[in-house]
């Protein structure tokens, strides 16, 4: 008898000491663009507090939003503010989309490395996302088709190109959509006629960047608003956060997580 209360005990005290670790677990879900932030921010936050674990993903910023209110993330990432029906499906659930600007973006439009091309403007851009500017031809570049490369409708990089760039347009029916902005920058990669647009973050070697309207994008330009495709990125947790979540945000406004930011080349919002 005495030997099965000492068992019991122990799985109690196992499974006590399981719920704490699994109250110290944290998990992060959302916007690709937000993901290289995320992630580096979870890697220096698990370093200082090395009881917590974080768990990130990047499904995209609508679906992060989605798992927020049904329970599935503790935090959702998105490159864009909660729209209106997303607050009052969350409303209906008993949840209060509460929003924490992270970082500072700007959406990139890029092409083949080859590309002739250095400057565009905005209302180029809008006529070859709607479909009017169909040869690069039309922009001094070579008699060649221009092929498309737009981010899919869950995204927030998308419905911000859509606000920005194609002012209600619809993108072209012969674009190529692509899932995240890695997916992007692969694609013009391997596509000398291509063009596409990504954050900030994700400027490589592999793709040219294009001046818009003369502008280059840089930290400077996007933070005083002077490059015409800015935008913050978010962090949205239930309400006010508590306890592991609050911390997390905590550190990303903090010195230490505004540090992260710049190095995973966004712009910080201090």
């Amino acid at each position: 008898m005495k030997k099965l209360v000492f068992i019991m005990l122990s799985v109690l005290c196992i499974a006590s000491l399981a719920g704490l670790s699994y109250a110290e677990d944290l998990k992060i879900d959302g916007s690709t663009t937000v993901l290289p932030i995320a992630q580096k921010g979870a890697e220096v936050f698990m370093k200082k507090n090395p009881a917590m674990k974080v768990f990130v993903s990047g499904s995209g910023s609508g679906t992060g939003i989605k798992a927020l209110m049904d329970g599935t993330t503790n935090i959702a990432t998105s490159s864009r503010e909660a729209k209106d029906k997303e607050v009052a499906s969350a409303k209906a659930k008993n949840v209060t989309l509460t929003g924490h600007k992270v970082a500072l973006d700007g959406i990139i439009p890029v092409v083949h490395p080859s590309m002739k091309i250095n400057d565009i403007t905005t209302d180029q851009l809008r006529d070859i996302y709607n479909g009017k500017i169909k040869s690069w031809k039309e922009l001094g570049g070579p008699n060649r088709p221009v092929s498309v490369v737009s981010r899919d409708t869950s995204s927030g990089t998308y419905e911000v190109w859509e606000e920005k760039i194609l002012k209600g347009d619809k993108v072209r029916p012969d674009a190529l959509l692509v899932a995240s902005n890695g997916q992007a920058v692969q694609t013009i990669a391997q596509n000398k006629f291509a063009i596409g647009y990504i954050g900030i973050g994700y400027i490589d070697k592999s793709s040219k960047v294009l001046k818009v309207n003369g502008q280059t994008a840089s930290p400077n330009t996007v933070r005083d608003g002077s490059w015409p495709v800015s935008r913050p990125l978010f962090m949205y947790t239930n309400g006010k956060p508590a306890g592991t979540i609050a911390k997390f945000i905590d550190f990303m406004l903090s010195k230490d997580g505004q540090k992260v930011v710049n190095e995973v080349k966004y712009v910080s919002i201090k």
